[in-house]
């Protein structure tokens, strides 16, 4: 049978069948389709082309799911600054005697390239936790509670050490900003499941985003309409929802849709430009969440017991414990991928412990280990962990050695560090891979930030080295041409 392209393109009212499948199929109308699809178990194999082929007409060309999905949704749980492994999950009691001590060590940071640097021993003591005798510091004592649940990588690396090019890279797949971000292909692969809310949510730390900002959560070469939507958990959650004061929802209704056929209009000679088609779409999907998103996002509404879980009830977790619950609460009504930073970016707002170690990492502890428990424990009494990937970790780790003549603070470190995922149908309890005796640097099962994304597209349903998308001439992946494995042990 001839493919559909090979055919002459028919006229529809004076377009062409492909403008007509833009104009009218286009962004969140098509997405929606793609989202029916994907619940059948369905998906786009092929990228929507720079050339002009839409999303609705890639929706069209669909073949099955690689294979049946652990999980729906990811919850990305983002530690920004980078937590040092060795006072977090990483114990090596080797380094409580070397404290202080100057040895012979190969390391490569902020600072540069040194061969020789100052122990600084771990801060908080560690105990084993549940039946699998994970290791814990003191620092996450709630967490603690939950390693049955969870798989520790303890052998991560990543190709630079410095914040910016390490945040693109573990968001991203590279180290050079352009690229379409984690969030971004999921909904692309999975399309959208709730059409009133985003598919792609960022909630941001209270102090700022991340250094580059928008370009940690950007849809790169895809369709703008895969861009991350950022909500606040706190006040407003989006601003400029609110129907302007007087506007009644007929009159609102009527305004827009003049205001769709100016845009169509406008749109016509510019099919190619997915900036403006997401900006007309954004209109239509505002006016739904005007609606819905209020509800979704109402906290309040929760029983107190819940909300003391996570911590909502005390000063010093309320803020991100409101994100973890509604994080939970947006997965529920089929959001697919929520990211949630703790850390912004001024001094001393996130984990980039270079001075004083201690007081940092207590600090941030502090306001993170309950409610990220708090999350893990209602996630699973409502059966919802066994189809939500929840994923913690920051861009890289902390060296073993101090930075500077003075003080505890660690140098960053991208040769070994520690990153942990539950849920989506992760075996959990258990430890993969290893650092050295100082945890300097993964030598046991080494796995790089392209197997951790092969492994989360993998519990989606997706074989990493199949699922492209077509730009610039290449069949563009996350994990880049060369591909990448998901970690075996995890599932």
């Amino acid at each position: 049978m001839p493919h559909p392209d090979d055919q002459p393109e028919n006229t529809f009212c004076g377009q062409t069948r492909r403008e007509f499948f833009w104009q009218t199929g286009g962004a969140f109308t098509s997405l929606a389709l793609a989202g029916l699809l994907s619940r059948d178990g369905f998906l786009s194999k092929q990228a929507v082309a720079a050339d002009g082929v839409t999303p609705f007409e890639a929706a069209a060309r669909v073949g099955r799911s690689h294979f049946a999905p652990k999980a729906k949704s990811v919850i990305f749980l983002f530690m920004y600054g980078g937590p040092s492994q060795v006072d977090t999950f990483d114990y090596k009691p080797k380094l409580y005697g070397l404290d202080g001590k100057t040895i012979d060590i190969e390391t490569k940071g902020r600072g540069g390239a040194k061969n020789q640097g100052r122990v600084v021993g771990p801060k908080w003591k560690f105990k084993q936790y549940g039946q699998c005798g994970a290791w814990v510091s003191d620092l996450f004592p709630h967490i603690g509670s939950c390693v049955d649940d969870i798989a520790f990588i303890k052998s991560m690396y990543a190709d630079s050490p410095l914040h910016g090019s390490a945040m693109l890279m573990m968001n991203s797949g590279s180290i050079l900003s352009g690229s379409p971000c984690l969030g971004s292909w999921v909904n692309y692969g999975l399309g959208s499941v709730n059409e009133n809310l985003p598919g792609f949510v960022v909630m941001l730390d209270s102090t700022g985003g991340p250094i580059s900002g928008a370009k940690n959560w950007s849809s790169g070469y895809m369709p703008a309409t895969y861009q991350g939507t950022v909500i606040r958990a706190n006040g407003t959650p989006i601003l400029d929802l609110d129907r302007p004061e007087g506007l009644s929802e007929a009159a609102q209704r009527r305004m827009l849709d003049q205001l769709g056929r100016y845009n169509q209009r406008h749109q016509q000679p510019r099919a190619q430009n997915s900036e403006l088609a997401a900006r007309i779409a954004s209109y239509e999907l505002a006016y739904r969440m005007q609606r819905h998103a209020p509800e979704a996002v109402d906290v309040a509404s929760e029983p107190a017991k819940t909300q003391e879980l996570y911590g909502i009830d005390e000063s010093h977790t309320e803020e991100f414990g409101r994100k973890c619950l509604l994080a939970r609460r947006l997965v529920e009504r089929g959001v697919r991928f929520v990211q949630v930073y703790a850390g912004g970016n001024h001094n001393d707002a996130n984990w980039d412990a270079h001075g004083d170690l201690k007081k940092n990492h207590a600090y941030h502890a502090a306001r993170t280990d309950k409610p990220i428990a708090g999350l893990l424990k209602d996630l699973k009494r409502r059966g919802l962990l066994d189809e939500t990937l929840v994923v913690w970790g920051g861009e890289f780790g902390r060296q073993p050695t101090a930075e500077y003549a003075e003080g505890t603070g660690r140098d960053h470190n991208s040769a070994g560090f520690t990153m942990w995922m539950a849920g989506g149908g992760i075996k959990g309890g258990i430890s993969v891979g290893a650092t050295d005796e100082l945890g300097n640097r993964a030598v046991e099962r080494p796995f790089h930030v392209k197997n951790l994304h092969a492994t989360i597209l993998q519990q989606l349903g997706f074989d990493c080295n199949q699922l492209s998308y077509f730009y610039a001439g290449l069949d563009r992946k996350l994990v880049g041409v060369e591909g990448a494995e998901p970690i075996p042990e995890l599932v």
